[in-house]
């Protein structure tokens, strides 16, 4: 068993920008693991930039990545005594400007196209997938 461990200077350093906590705020309020795809298409950002994002998040572990034949499907960390009230607070986080219940309802609209409860159809967005404006 891999043990992760979570140094809280860089939780607090992931978590300093917007759109990873709008990865993690839809990952705690799901449960699921989401592909790079479906993060796409539910949060409306550029594919390379959440690439950058998770990767971020990853190193400050406080995700993990499993690999199925080309996608990768992010998670969080279970097993951390951190993850429990980090996750509480992240659902805390007011969503004043409905960015978080935005995210939410597209992610369950996207979700419906998965095979076998897996991404497998891309992108859906493709000037987001391409970054072209």
């Amino acid at each position: 068993m891999h043990l992760i461990t979570v140094k809280p200077e860089q939780v607090f350093q992931a978590l300093a920008d917007r759109t990873r906590i709008r990865i993690m705020r839809l990952l705690v309020d799901t449960g699921e693991e989401i592909c790079l795809c479906e993060l796409v298409d539910s949060l409306q950002e550029l594919q390379y930039k959440l690439s950058r994002h998770l990767k971020t998040l990853r190193q400050a572990g406080l995700l993990t990545t499993i690999k199925d034949g080309r996608w990768l499907y992010h998670r969080l960390v279970t097993g951390s005594p951190t993850m429990g009230p980090l996750s509480d607070l992240i659902r805390s986080v007011p969503d004043e400007d409905d960015v978080f219940s935005g995210d939410l309802a597209r992610f369950r609209e996207r979700i419906c196209l998965r095979e076998d409860g897996r991404c497998r159809v891309g992108i859906q967005t493709s000037d987001l997938a391409t970054g072209a404006s």
